[in-house]
């Protein structure tokens, strides 16, 4: 199935670009508008995703496209025994994730700014990443999840949280509903960037999802992929291993 490349503002500038301007439009706002747009659910299935990296035992984490860095806050709560990196385009989320893992007194967390595509370290670095909700704003989502294979040590896992479109009627239609119609209005009202809520549900319905999403993990030569779809669908939870 071919996929559209949706960016939020269209134009001639490449879509990192637009992304790296939207979420650094978006970031004061960020973490409240994620809460309130999920009624708190993404708080659970980013814990869900961080149980499912530590248990591994990882002494190497990072997290690609960290924004504010909650995930990469979670891990290094939930694995002080780990070194945790995140990683964004956005330097304004970037600094709202530093104050955050200060207030908390992390010292076994890092931030940086840099390109998921083009990731600024040796092959063979990490025993684990985590993406949570930040794979759809991949230019070339091949490109990207090939270089966290190449930063992955053999037997490293990538962790993927990513929206997916639920398919039990009369919980499909409502989704859908609220995505398109009533998401919109709410970034509308409370963030100075109403583009990057169209974005969201548009980036949503381009993404391979589901099976084809675990396929194309798989042909990038990851190996025991799995799926878990959260919340009837809305969310999924990808897993998979290098060799």
């Amino acid at each position: 199935m071919d996929h559209k490349k949706v960016t939020p503002y269209g134009g001639e500038h490449s879509k990192k670009q637009q992304v790296e301007n939207m979420f650094d439009n978006i970031a004061p706002k960020y973490d409240l508008l994620n809460r309130v747009l999920s009624a708190g659910v993404d708080v659970k299935w980013r814990r869900r995703m961080v149980r499912a990296t530590v248990s591994s035992q990882p002494s190497k984490i990072l997290d690609i496209a960290t924004g504010t860095g909650d995930v990469a806050i979670m891990l290094a709560q939930k694995s002080p025994a780990s070194l945790v990196e995140g990683l964004d385009l956005s330097a304004k989320m970037l600094e709202i994730a530093r104050r955050k893992a200060s207030r908390r007194n992390l010292s076994h967390i890092s931030f940086v700014q840099g390109d998921s595509e083009n990731l600024p370290y040796p092959s063979n670095t990490f025993d684990a990443i985590t993406v949570a909700f930040g794979v759809r704003n991949f230019e070339d989502t091949r490109q990207g999840l090939a270089e966290c294979k190449r930063v992955l040590k053999a037997g490293g896992s990538l962790h993927v949280l990513e929206f997916s479109q639920p398919q039990l009627t009369p919980f499909k239609q409502l989704y859908r509903f609220y995505f398109r119609h009533v998401l919109p209005v709410i970034g509308k009202l409370t963030s100075k960037d109403p583009k990057a809520y169209h974005y969201l549900f548009e980036s949503v319905q381009s993404f391979p999802a589901g099976k084809e999403f675990a396929s194309l993990l798989e042909g990038i030569g990851y190996y025991q992929v799995s799926r878990k779809p959260l919340t009837l669908g809305i969310c999924t939870l990808y897993s998979g291993k290098k060799r």
